[in-house]
């Protein structure tokens, strides 16, 4: 008698290799998956590397709005609101391997396997708590104190395991644009950072675990201003509570 049963989904296997509607990419840093207002007809899981997410204005100035690194989805905005133009740029920092997925292609597995949408509902629900932690962090810390955190996210502190104190190559420029202030600014953070042994930079920059000292300043004023919502909120203040626990 022939086994008509639907054979169990891989999610490891679905996300990590090319098949129907999906194919493996190779980008270089510096360059582009996609670009701003090009047809979203895809998105991109990244399996290694990093990546930049980045916006120009009608005067010609760009800003960075996230980074990327491996076991992030890119160009979701093809999935989950429909949209038929990229909303954003998305480039290399590093060498990247990526899973371009087939818009068509994401939406039926999505329909047939509740453990794909289960964790692509779960990407974007940290997604946005990233984004929330992003405008509270412009909103009540300061220019010092956000760069910091930027510098903690890149170097992984708020992933489990270990994490990559040299991170990816990026340029006071960059750094400027995500915390939202002038390249002199970060120029002079760096220098007090590395002053006192935050980190160490030369051509790329490692960050050292007590850069964490930064961001543990004037905690019990977030806490008052946000309540107990802030360890939901802010990923920073995960990375301190795991710091503080060890």
């Amino acid at each position: 008698m022939t086994n008509l049963e639907h054979p169990p989904f891989d999610l490891e296997a679905f996300l990590g290799n090319a098949g129907s509607g999906r194919r493996l990419v190779h980008i270089k840093p510096k360059e582009l998956f996609f670009s701003a207002g090009a047809v979203a007809d895809s998105i991109f899981y990244l399996q290694q590397g990093r990546a930049k997410l980045t916006v120009v204005s009608h005067t010609g100035k760009e800003a960075t709005l996230t980074l990327l690194s491996t076991g992030d989805f890119a160009g979701e905005e093809a999935v989950s609101t429909g949209s038929e133009r990229r909303l954003a740029s998305c480039v290399a920092l590093t060498t990247c391997t990526a899973l371009k997925i087939e818009r068509k292609e994401m939406i039926r597995a999505m329909r047939e396997e509740s453990a794909l949408s289960d964790f692509f509902v779960a990407f974007l629900l940290a997604r946005s708590m990233r984004t929330q932690a992003d405008l509270i962090d412009q909103l009540f810390n300061s220019s010092e104190k956000r760069l910091a955190r930027i510098l903690l996210l890149m170097a992984n502190f708020d992933q489990p395991g270990k994490p990559e104190p040299l991170i990816p190559p990026i340029t006071q420029e960059t750094l400027a644009e995500m915390v939202g202030t002038t390249r002199s600014r970060v120029s002079f953070f760096m220098n007090r950072f590395r002053s006192l042994g935050f980190i160490e930079y030369k051509d790329r920059i490692t960050v050292h675990e007590s850069l964490l000292n930064v961001v543990l300043q004037d905690r019990h004023l977030i806490q008052a201003i946000h309540a107990t919502s802030v360890k939901e909120l802010i990923p920073s203040l995960g990375v301190v509570e795991k710091h503080e626990q060890n």
